[in-house]
């Protein structure tokens, strides 16, 4: 529903917490004229420019408004209807001139193309004369579209549908198809989403047609894979390391959280890693970033290992290396089995890569096991580069079985290639040119001979 990114300009500074909230967001390394984040370096999404659009202040705001904890009247919105018309305001610019409704004689001439219920033009000139570069995307934008408004099932609860334990291991699960087929009653968990209470709520207020019923049920799994994408990759790092959740309890960082993951976080979001792991030692998700979403998971790491057979979801607001200052290295916080990022986006511009800098070399010269995600391959070929040029130990690469299928558009230039959430993937352990990846010589904290890592 939402549309999504990650890497604003506040995170690219440095300074203290108050830094960040008091920094206008509206410009900064990637901006473009209509405030969206350019697509050549990164996916733009909750931007600034839609909390504006919104009367909101902050991310916090908006999950309050979209979750009943704060009317929704507090930010002059007093009806579905009027929500869901708000959120397509902001896409609302003509995708040939670039002109704003505030810039044309009569703000109500945008009108959006029918085929794909996506773009808007101000004109039937610009529309004719986009329509050679429009019609390549036409169709993968009315997907893109159609789960901007399904999204926001998630908000109400409704996706993703209560999940089945695995029944096959992980490499033997090559992607999203054997997913579902693992599912026992899909049809049923997928009936009961399609005549909810939330689901005609939506239509009789989204101001668009409503699909039919296979375009729905596609519309719902690609929404699924995107909530799951990020438990089913964390276990993919789990395997391809080669560590257990059988054999001791397991301790993952999120690290560069933001609004992203923890926009709509609840407790149980990462429950699919006992989906995965049945019956495992307990597993603990700590989410560390600056961005991160004040709600149910802000709450402190555990000290001691949580219950077996539980997935503890917690978050942090703040750089990951002073989390592991002060957290970890203090013993406030356990040690990880397993760092992940998810769209780092390091490789974008300068300014990133130096806020990103003091992490990585932490992850490097503490010979944690890491997996990052990104957009696409090319994303995937700029990362390892800097990554080699880091001397980081490269353990694997490639394309993610469990990237979303959720298209993202370029919302400030939609007439692009969508890409898909978790699309690729690289993992890395240690400093390159030692054999098993190890730097810190005499860490009583190093893991075991048995435990190196793996692409498979």
């Amino acid at each position: 529903m939402a549309p999504r990114k990650k890497n604003t300009p506040a995170q690219v500074q440095s300074g203290s917490k108050n830094d960040f909230t008091e920094t206008p967001v509206v410009k900064g390394p990637n901006m473009d004229s209509l405030g969206f984040l350019a697509m050549d370096s990164n996916v733009p999404g909750l931007s600034q420019v839609i909390l504006q659009k919104l009367n909101m202040k902050s991310y916090d705001e908006y999950r309050s408004a979209l979750e009943g904890k704060k009317p929704s009247a507090e930010f002059g919105i007093r009806s579905y209807s009027e929500m869901f018309q708000k959120m397509e305001d902001t896409f609302k610019f003509c995708v040939e001139c670039k002109k704003l409704p505030e810039s044309l004689p009569n703000p109500k001439s945008l009108r959006r193309c029918k085929r794909c219920q996506n773009v808007y033009y101000c004109s039937s000139e610009c529309q004719r004369a986009n329509w050679p570069i429009h019609k390549k995307f036409c169709k993968k934008l009315k997907l893109a579209a159609l789960d901007r408004l399904m999204e926001w099932l998630t908000f109400t609860g409704d996706i993703p549908f209560p999940s089945t334990s695995w029944t096959k291991r992980i490499p033997e699960v090559g992607g999203w198809e054997d997913w579902f087929s693992m599912q026992e009653d899909l049809d049923e968990k997928l009936y009961a989403i399609l005549t909810g209470r939330y689901m005609n709520i939506l239509w009789a207020n989204a101001g668009k047609p409503k699909p039919d019923h296979a375009e729905l049920v596609d519309s719902i799994k690609r929404v699924t894979t995107d909530f799951v994408s990020r438990p089913a990759t964390i276990s993919l790092g789990l395997h391809a390391f080669q560590i257990d959740p059988y054999a001791k309890p397991i301790v993952v960082h999120v690290v560069g959280a933001s609004h992203v993951e923890t926009l709509n976080a609840r407790v149980t979001d990462y429950d699919e890693l006992s989906r995965v792991f049945p019956k495992h030692q307990g597993i603990e998700v700590v989410m560390v970033g600056i961005d991160v979403v004040d709600g149910p998971i802000m709450r402190p790491p555990l000290v001691a290992f949580g219950p077996r057979e539980r997935v503890y979801l917690s978050s942090y607001q703040g750089l990951y290396h002073d989390f592991w200052e002060s957290q970890v290295e203090t013993r406030l916080a356990n040690r990880p089995d397993l760092v992940v990022g998810f769209h780092p986006g390091f490789h974008a511009c300068p300014d990133l890569m130096e806020s990103w800098l003091p992490t990585l070399l932490l992850l490097r010269d503490y010979n944690v096991p890491s997996l990052f995600t990104v957009y696409s391959e090319q994303e995937l070929k700029d990362s390892l580069k800097i990554s080699m040029e880091l001397e980081m130990r490269i353990t694997g690469c490639g394309a993610n079985p469990f990237a979303s299928l959720k298209p993202e558009q370029a919302y400030s230039n939609p007439n692009k290639p969508p890409v898909y959430c978790n699309s690729h993937y690289f993992m890395f352990r240690g400093l390159s040119g030692s054999p098993d990846g190890r730097e810190l010589e005499g860490d009583e904290e190093e893991q075991e001979e048995g435990e190196k890592p793996s692409a498979n």
